[in-house]
């Protein structure tokens, strides 16, 4: 995917770091890195010679967008079980500002689940033709009935470290991030293991009480799975698993933020109390994103999206049909966020709570060029992926 041949160098604009908003500046990009970032002024001949000029003038320049948590998207499924459908995922987000992504399985059979961790395997080998594979997200199946949200109950599973191992070795250890409910028979086990492996444990699709959420964090849970949402609520008697995340300086926590998931008042709220690195944008987007209306499919149920809405016959909410430009958009709009930290929240820190901040998430020298240009509407003009342009608005 790195072009290797060709020197780009993106000139005018506003450049957002996340955390610097700077103008007059240009940046120098070879071999799929950023070389420098300098000032325009200071550009020689010899660095010109041969270079493919891209202007941004009117335009913002940002980190690349990095999808934490996403099923689908362009009509396809990560639990259609092959590369072609991964492909088309990170192409169809590729339109929408995102440079890289955990493709995100969910509760199903335990050989379709099997089935799909390969196809992502393949799809990471073989690359995209979009965004950047970074792993695997494994959202169930050893979560609670109760909290299952459009999850099929008759695929949840009891957390079994055997059976984890197996589903890792299929995704040729790929797996970053586990969806678990702490007070399952048996969750506690897994959540140590996973710590002791460096693999990320998120509570989520879960009724546990305040204290075995806490009891959760001791033995190694760091996140939060589409917080407020699937999960055991806000309660001036009993915190719940919301009042933990709200509170519990260990958890990262994700939001959906297309105002259908969270009303625009609760996240603001979330933003006051929460530390602003702990707060990472996700999709959890399904195969209608990026598609018009219609009926669709996720994990063998029957999805209706209307009007912005995916759900399941009995009205749960069934993903999103969300987009990484569109939340970063209603973070601004609707909650009324600073553009640089609404980026942040799309950048920065979802590389930060996979630990892969030293690479991705900002742009500074030695970072992977991982950049999109976005129009005053906060549009993707152009991605560009590890240097190679992507997608680019006609």
């Amino acid at each position: 995917m790195i072009n290797k041949n060709k020197r780009i160098i993106i000139i005018n604009g506003t450049i957002i770091t996340p955390f610097h908003l700077v103008s007059g500046k240009a940046i120098i990009i070879e071999k799929g890195k950023i070389i420098e970032i300098v000032n325009k002024e200071e550009l020689k001949t010899a660095t010109l010679t041969g270079a493919e000029i891209i202007e941004g003038k009117d335009k913002f320049i940002a980190p690349g967008y990095i999808d934490i948590h996403v099923h689908g998207g362009g009509g396809s499924d990560v639990m259609d079980g092959n590369y072609e459908a991964i492909n088309q995922i990170a192409i169809a987000h590729s339109r929408f500002a995102t440079t890289a992504f955990l493709p995100t399985t969910m509760t199903m059979d335990k050989n379709k689940i099997i089935e799909s961790l390969r196809s992502i395997y393949e799809a990471k080998l073989r690359g995209t033709g979009g965004a950047e594979i970074l792993g695997v997200n494994l959202e169930g199946p050893y979560i609670n009935p109760e909290k299952k949200g459009a999850q099929r109950e008759i695929d949840i599973r009891k957390p079994s470290i055997k059976e984890f191992v197996e589903f890792n070795k299929a995704s040729g250890n790929l797996i970053r991030l586990v969806t678990i409910a702490p007070e399952m028979p048996g969750a506690i086990e897994l959540i140590k293991y996973l710590h002791k492996q460096g693999i990320i444990a998120s509570i989520g699709h879960s009724n546990a009480t305040y204290i075995q959420t806490q009891a959760g964090i001791k033995a190694g849970l760091s996140h939060v799975t589409h917080t407020f949402n699937a999960m055991r609520g806000l309660h001036h008697r009993e915190p719940g698993v919301v009042g933990a995340a709200l509170t519990s300086p260990e958890l990262t926590v994700e939001v959906i933020a297309d105002g259908i998931h969270i009303h625009p008042i609760v996240l603001k709220i979330l933003t006051k109390i929460k530390d602003g690195e702990k707060i990472v944008l996700i999709t959890d987007a399904m195969r209608a994103a990026g598609l018009k209306e219609g009926t669709y499919d996720l994990g063998g149920q029957e999805v209706i999206v209307t009007k912005g809405q995916a759900r399941l016959k009995d009205g749960t909410l069934a993903g999103s049909v969300l987009t990484m430009d569109k939340a970063v958009k209603n973070m601004v709009n609707k909650v009324g966020i600073q553009l640089p930290k609404a980026i942040q929240m799309a950048s920065f820190n979802p590389a930060k709570s996979i630990g892969i901040d030293d690479k991705k998430g900002s742009l500074g020298p030695g970072k992977d060029a991982d950049i999109v240009i976005l129009n005053k509407n906060l549009e993707a003009e152009l991605t560009m992926v590890a240097g190679k342009i992507v997608y680019r608005r006609k």
